[in-house]
């Protein structure tokens, strides 16, 4: 196995000296003369612990520093694209450099192996399928068949790159074709770490998803830290250390809260969230990440019900399954699922039957719904035509074995 890497700087350079570690033969290439030169002395052109030492292991021995394009594609089996990929007017991410780089690698290749063209740099969903697929295809390829083109989003952390990379906690391949993933696998085939393959729109959005959740977290406390100073009397670096106490927080446990579903229910969020955003908006200051957050809880009603009647029909009979605001717990209290059931019941829908393991007698004292129940979930998929799960309980996992009838997953559980 042999690659490539376009771009030399944090990501690039790690990535080319990681693979270099495990004895893949890599070819290192920067437009940059000057830290090109840097690194061929065995020095970095940045600091990084650890990569430093593994750069001057591996230099000479399977990572070469070349101006030779045409040899190292030749050569390779993969070429990665590490290069820069700024925003600019507007926000866009600006590809010139990286269909530069694409375009000098098309250029040298003269044979008919199977090369996979791999975008390391982060850009922004749908861009190898719609930007760079046809810009390789433009030239006269044709994805998937005389090359691949993938993308394998980087999750490093500067001053940690070296250790990130030899010891990720995942790799993710956005693919176009199962050979590309083929030989992206065998690239990580060293690594003892679980390997993701995914849509090439897939790839790129996890990367965005790791990155605008630690964006929204860094900006909610520093929101936060503004609404104590407004609110007076508050130590914010305390009730921040005390916040990070919270068992739910240990560990780095938070799958529970970034990942989608019907929007967050019960009792206390909604109350303490409206609650603290009308305090400090009655004191002079609009915290819009909070406006935003609840806003976006209030439009999950309607979104969740727009995309059961495009799946389902007015005449038809629907399934809902779960009503409490969480699995394990009967509390109805602002629930998404009453709210959806309203809405539905606002756009016609008459025939619905329900079914929650604990929560049915509660919800139905709390909400006057007219609904029909069923006593066991087996009642309810024999009754239905379509099924809603609305709920993640853990027995809903199992009803794709039970029946072929439609379901719409609204906690993205099965």
């Amino acid at each position: 196995m042999v690659v490539t890497v376009f771009g030399l700087g944090f990501v690039g350079l790690t990535t080319a000296v990681g693979f270099a570690e495990k004895g893949i033969r890599v070819y290192g290439i920067d437009v940059d003369n000057e830290r090109a030169e840097v690194i061929r002395s065995g020095r970095l052109p940045f600091y990084e612990p650890g990569l430093d030492d593994a750069l001057v292991r591996n230099l000479g021995r399977t990572f070469f520093v070349t101006d030779g394009v045409e040899e190292a594609i030749r050569e390779s089996d993969c070429i990665y694209y590490c290069v820069g990929t700024p925003y600019g007017e507007g926000g866009q991410a600006d590809l010139a450099y990286l269909y530069s780089a694409i375009e000098s690698t098309l250029g040298q290749i003269k044979d008919d192996r199977f090369r996979v063209l791999v975008t390391k740099s982060t850009v922004p969903p749908s861009t190898s399928l719609t930007k760079v697929v046809p810009f390789v295809e433009g030239k006269g390829f044709r994805v998937g068949e005389s090359l691949g083109v993938a993308n394998n989003p980087e999750f490093l952390r500067e001053g940690h790159c070296w250790d990130d990379f030899m010891n990720a906690d995942r790799i993710v391949l956005g693919v176009s074709d199962k050979k590309s993933e083929g030989i992206l696998r065998e690239l990580y085939s060293d690594f003892d770490i679980p390997v993701f393959a995914v849509s090439l729109n897939t790839g790129e959005f996890i990367k965005y998803l790791s990155n605008t959740l630690l964006a929204v977290l860094i900006s909610y406390s520093n929101e936060m830290s503004i609404m104590a100073d407004v609110i007076g009397g508050i130590d914010v670096a305390e009730a921040f250390r005390i916040l990070h106490m919270d068992k739910r927080w240990g560990g780095c446990d938070m799958t529970t809260y970034a990942y989608p579903g019907c929007g967050y229910g019960g009792y206390c969020l909604p109350k303490d969230t409206n609650a603290i955003y009308s305090l400090v908006k009655g004191l002079g200051f609009d915290a819009g990440i909070l406006r935003n957050v609840i806003a976006t809880n209030d439009r999950m009603p309607e979104f969740i019900t727009s995309r059961i009647a495009k799946a389902c029909p007015k005449d038809k009979t629907l399934g809902i399954l779960g009503l409490s605001f969480k699995p394990g717990s009967d509390d109805v209290r602002d629930t998404p699922a009453a709210k959806v059931i309203y809405k539905l019941k606002e756009k016609g829908y008459s025939r619905i039957c329900a079914y929650d393991p604990i929560a049915m007698e509660e919800f139905e004292e709390q909400y006057s719904l007219n609904l029909a129940y069923g006593q066991e979930m087996e009642e309810v998929i024999e009754e239905a035509d379509v099924l809603v799960i609305l709920t993640a309980w853990e027995e809903f996992a199992k009803i794709p074995g039970l029946t072929e009838k439609p379901i719409i997953d609204c906690r993205y559980m099965l």
